[in-house]
């Protein structure tokens, strides 16, 4: 009978000692699996360690009840108690199994929720940079437009410099030109200067008129033909003819009847001579009066009364290369 019983409850014992390591094997995986919750498993895998304390105890228990039985084959009452005890230790061991499985899901949930929190995080990132990204492109693409724009207008600067020379030599070449054939002239109520870009020809009134008269004499005529010929047949130059008074003023019936009458009758008559004794286009020469409001020297009346006449180069080169 003690026999039968034994044989009966040896391979229980045995199953339910199986059974107990799994937990054991289930905490390994979980905690493989989940180092970075292991503070968090603390508690429960050191009461998995006491649970297989309690295992190992109980196999050495288990190992004394079989020596007991061989030696007390008639004390079925130590069986009885030994597997009372090995049950209670059963449902423990299952309640702990399921406390750590109930965590293992917890975890994983939380794993998971944190994982797709950080996924949206990420996209939000990746968005702001691709938007970053989009941003320096269309910032690069302008400024390598402004680079091809800059260097585009430095080459029209350095060619706009290089036209402003040759004009200014024009220039210079000119005045030496113009200073040359009236030689004679200067000193003599006659000035030749170079500003701002023009030749600048003045002629006092006492050079060219009589006094309140608008014919040129003929020593006036003689200055205003060599100028004439000096310039020659030039489409490069924009001639303005002007004719200045002092600021005396006087009214007559018959012309010149004022201070603006005289003056750009004196310019007119100046145009003509030169025409009449030249080649010179005369789409470029402009005929002007200033009257007495552009004085050189608001103390000295005789330099006021004079006729100016201004050299400028053409400026259509220069213009289309700006307007470019």
């Amino acid at each position: 009978m003690i026999k039968t019983y034994v044989k009966t409850i040896i391979p229980i014992l045995i199953a339910i000692l199986a059974v107990s390591c799994v937990p054991n094997r289930k905490f390994m995986e979980v905690s493989q699996k989940q180092e970075d919750c292991e503070r968090e498993n603390e508690q429960l895998r050191t009461q998995n360690e006491q649970l297989s304390t309690q295992v190992n105890e109980f196999d050495t228990k288990y190992n004394v009840s079989l020596r007991k039985i061989d030696a007390l084959k008639s004390d079925t009452a130590v069986l009885g108690n030994s597997l009372r005890i090995l049950r209670k230790q059963y449902d423990k061991i299952n309640s702990l199994n399921d406390q750590l499985l109930s965590k293992t899901a917890s975890l994983r949930e939380g794993t998971e929720a944190e994982k797709q929190t950080l996924m949206a995080e990420l996209e939000t990132v990746r968005l702001a940079l691709q938007e970053k990204e989009d941003a320096l492109n269309e910032l690069e693409v302008a400024l390598n437009l402004k680079e091809t724009e800059l260097v585009e207008r430095e080459e029209k600067l350095a060619e706009l410099k290089a036209k402003i020379n040759e004009k200014d030599s024009l220039m210079n070449a000119l005045r030496n030109s113009v200073s040359d054939a009236l030689l004679g002239f200067e000193g003599d109520g006659l000035s030749i200067e170079k500003r701002n870009g023009r030749v600048y020809v003045s002629m006092e009134a006492k050079l060219l008129f009589a006094t309140g008269e608008t014919a040129v004499d003929k020593k006036g005529q003689e200055v205003i033909i060599d100028l004439a010929r000096a310039l020659g047949n030039r489409d490069d130059l924009d001639i303005i003819v002007e004719g200045h008074t002092d600021s005396d003023e006087f009214q007559r019936s018959t012309y010149p009847r004022n201070n603006w009458d005289l003056s750009v009758l004196r310019a007119t008559s100046v145009v003509n001579i030169m025409l009449n004794n030249s080649d010179m286009n005369p789409e470029l020469l402009m005929a002007a009066g200033r009257s007495q409001y552009s004085p050189v020297d608001p103390t000295d009346k005789a330099k006021n009364r004079r006729i100016e006449i201004i050299l400028s180069p053409k400026l259509d080169e220069l213009l289309d290369i700006v307007s470019d």
